[in-house]
């Protein structure tokens, strides 16, 4: 391909290296996979560039969804637990899933599973309108653990804790001519 994208059709590596040359361009193999092997005359100074400013941008559209955690016991006293239901909706609304674990000692491990799961239960029906149960309650050692997770969509926190954006609806024309990172393996420059 030449420096436009129009086509060259199959030239031999020694030609395709004097046409770069002759332009004071690279000669990059964009696609080394295919057969032929697919090259372009570019910048290739320019072409990183881009891609690292694409690769840039797609990062800081990344949402990042964590799982917080908040702990109980059995015999947690009421104001208390709403505290933690203050907490577990914010997560929840901040768009995090949240593990509820409550932890169990000495004798308690007795009635594990029955004031675990009452435990569970009544954290999950006080936050049943802004979460679901994604994961059951289960014990696992000396803990019962269950993750609940928000049922609407809230504004999730894009990459680096920044405000997100609004997203642009047509990509740059230098981000059309290049190929993508994600479906074309790295870029090499071709030396002569």
């Amino acid at each position: 391909m030449g420096p436009e994208g129009e086509q060259l059709g199959v030239v031999n590596t020694s030609e395709a290296l004097q046409r770069a040359r002759a332009q004071d361009l690279d000669l990059v193999e964009v696609a080394p996979m295919a057969a032929p092997p697919v090259c372009r005359i570019m910048d290739f100074g320019k072409f990183k560039y881009i891609t690292s400013k694409r690769e840039q941008e797609a990062r800081k559209k990344q949402t990042v969804i964590q799982v917080k955690e908040i702990k109980v016991r059995p015999k947690t006293e009421e104001h208390d637990l709403n505290t933690k239901l203050k907490h577990i909706r914010r997560f929840l609304e901040e768009g995090d899933k949240v593990k509820v674990t409550v932890r169990f000692r000495g004798r308690e491990l007795a009635y594990a599973s029955q004031s675990g799961f009452e435990v569970l239960k009544h954290i999950v029906e006080a936050i049943a309108d802004v979460a679901k149960v994604e994961s059951a309650p289960k014990m696992e050692g000396k803990t019962m653990m269950a993750i609940v997770s928000p049922t609407m969509q809230h504004k999730k926190k894009p990459v680096g804790g920044e405000k997100p954006q609004a997203a642009t609806t047509a990509p740059p024309a230098a981000a059309k001519a290049a190929p993508t990172a994600a479906t074309a393996p790295p870029a090499q420059k071709l030396e002569g």
